[in-house]
């Protein structure tokens, strides 16, 4: 047996749960500098009397970081491990987190929210990789869900933070409160293994063969050692990873173009709508006559209702498939989003925007564990970083598009018109999805 067959007749292990945690813990640092930004940026603003462009420029500084680092990181990890890049990108995400934190004016912020996202966009497509690539297909596809649910326990730590300290010690203790992931980093190098796809793939075969014969230990399976172990006919060509330009066009070749256009437009629209409204929720809430802590409170609610649309999606995507369920949950979004923006009153505010939060994260759940699944391993890296780096574009333009709406039609036309647009933006992407996709149930990786 092949190494990538004998990781997809694995059941769950003890190792693989520990990978799970230990790097879904990464990703919880990751969503509560996220989740504080949204906090930070109405507090900051207070207090240095911006404009509603600056604080729209600061929210997109951020997002061009992500831009680069995801482009980047997805060629480092084809290239020197998944691993790798999560520890480096980790370190790199807490460096920005602390200096964020002892800005002295607003154009240091801004770099510093840069060399932030920069290192928190390295890290997310990695890191889903890794978890892809160890699961057995059986499991891949929940365990990658279960891998961005962490997400929301990282909103949920943001959302208390801007509630408790924001309010009483300023957003500086935030940013500081950020750059506690470095010393987590040191910790990740040596909890979590290579992903031993990745090790076969660069001719490492004792080191992969290592690491899962380590997992079968747990699980109770032998294999016969006297046994030959057959190389994956595709692992086993031994090839260099390919350069930026190379893996680039490498995506867009006739064997992967249908897999990389309806990538790039789910993450596209994902993003565009997601941080169309997430980061702004707090700032949309006090334009509606919210104070900033009724605000905070509000979006700490709404983040807990992230929670059962992971478990909902982590569940129905092994079950029903990717495309169904990606499909459900951008049209479910496109609801939500319509109802928050025509909400009249403050029980529809807090009920729509938590059907909002339910069905939107319950999509990103799924869009993370769909886009490794659609490449081989030598380019698998690489499409997913350019696919993510893609839609961060979503995501540094939704944050400059919602000032310009509110100041062509007011406060309250313009918050009914951000919602409009995110709603035609998700429904597009639901029709894409459904029309275009390849289900990816049941395969094999390689």
């Amino acid at each position: 047996m092949s190494i990538s067959q004998r990781i997809d007749a694995l059941p769950m292990t003890k190792s693989m749960r520990k990978i799970l945690l230990f790097t879904g813990i990464g990703w919880l640092f990751d969503a509560m500098d996220q989740g504080m930004v949204s906090g930070v940026i109405a507090s900051v603003g207070k207090e240095w009397a911006l404009t509603t462009a600056q604080l729209s420029l600061l929210g997109s500084a951020g997002i061009l970081g992500m831009i680069l680092g995801a482009a980047l990181s997805g060629i480092a990890s084809d290239r020197w491990g998944r691993r790798a890049v999560i520890v480096w990108t980790l370190m790199l995400f807490s460096i920005g987190s602390a200096l964020s934190g002892f800005a002295v004016n607003y154009w240091m912020l801004l770099v510093c929210r840069f060399i932030t996202g920069f290192g928190l966009g390295g890290e997310l497509p990695a890191a889903s990789t890794l978890i892809s690539e160890l699961s057995p297909k059986s499991k891949r596809g929940r365990n990658v869900v279960i891998l961005e649910s962490f997400w929301a326990w990282g909103w949920i730590a943001a959302a208390l933070i801007a509630y408790l300290a924001i309010p009483q010690f300023g957003w500086r203790a935030a940013f500081l409160i950020g750059a506690v992931p470095a010393f987590f980093a040191a910790i990740l190098r040596f909890a979590i293994p290579e992903s031993p796809r990745f090790l076969e793939r660069q001719g490492r075969h004792e080191e992969a063969n290592r690491i899962v014969t380590g997992m079968e230990r747990e699980a109770g399976i032998t294999i016969d050692p006297e046994s030959p172990m057959a190389p994956d006919p595709i692992a086993a060509q031994t090839t260099k990873p390919a350069g930026l330009f190379r893996s680039f066009t490498s995506l867009w070749s006739r064997r992967h173009l249908r897999a990389t256009a309806v990538l790039w437009v789910l993450w596209f629209g994902i993003n565009f709508g997601y941080y169309g409204f997430v980061l702004w929720t707090p700032s949309f809430l006090v334009a509606q006559g919210f104070d900033l802590v009724r605000s905070f409170e509000f979006t700490l609610i709404m983040c807990l209702a992230q929670l059962p649309g992971y478990l909902a999606a982590a569940v129905l995507i092994e079950r029903i498939g990717r495309k169904p369920v990606l499909t459900i949950f951008f049209a479910g979004t496109a609801l939500a989003a319509w109802l928050f923006g025509h909400a009249g009153s403050t029980t529809e505010v807090l009920g729509f925007g938590c059907l909002l939060y339910f069905f939107a994260l319950g999509a990103w759940g799924c869009v993370y564990s769909y886009t490794p699944e659609l490449y081989p391993a030598e380019v698998r890296g690489a499409g997913t970083g350019w696919a993510a780096a893609f839609g961060r574009i979503g995501a540094f333009i939704a944050p400059m598009i919602v000032p310009v709406l509110y100041s062509v039609y007011g406060a309250e036309q313009g918050f009914i018109a951000v919602f409009v647009v995110l709603t035609v933006v998700f429904v597009i992407v639901a029709i894409v999805v459904a029309l275009f996709g390849i289900e990816t149930k049941g395969r094999a990786l390689e």
